[in-house]
């Protein structure tokens, strides 16, 4: 499948799996664990409608593995299971090479819209 298109959605989501947010100790964990739905729902302040999809199109495109936790966990802590979505090694190389490639601007040389104040004509 090819890679995802690079929505603003996408690269919220990308970055919370990349753990950009989060200090040094807490990103290992997040790209060696992952974060559960919930958790990326709050993280990303995208609802359940959106994230989800996206997750299983990022999953279908091999950036992303879903997982659930251990159920003697899960029974530790008296909850259901959760499920966890980390990202897989092709998407730990291709995410940040896509999330730059999405923040660049498309022409270097153009700083605003022409015609408008501060573009060029």
């Amino acid at each position: 499948m090819a890679d995802p298109k690079m929505t603003p959605h996408t690269q919220t989501v990308l970055r919370a799996l990349l753990g950009r947010d989060a200090d040094g100790e807490r990103r290992s964990a997040v790209l060696t664990s992952g974060l559960y739905g919930l958790e990326l729902s709050k993280m990303t302040d995208l609802p359940n409608g959106t994230l989800f999809p996206l997750l299983e199109r990022l999953r279908q495109a091999g950036w992303v593995e879903r997982y659930w936790e251990q159920d003697d966990v899960a029974e530790a802590e008296g909850r259901p299971r959760r499920r966890f979505f980390r990202l897989t090694d092709k998407g730990a190389e291709r995410a940040p090479l896509a999330l730059a490639e999405a923040t660049a601007p498309s022409n270097p040389r153009m700083t605003g819209r022409p015609g408008l104040a501060g573009g060029t004509a």
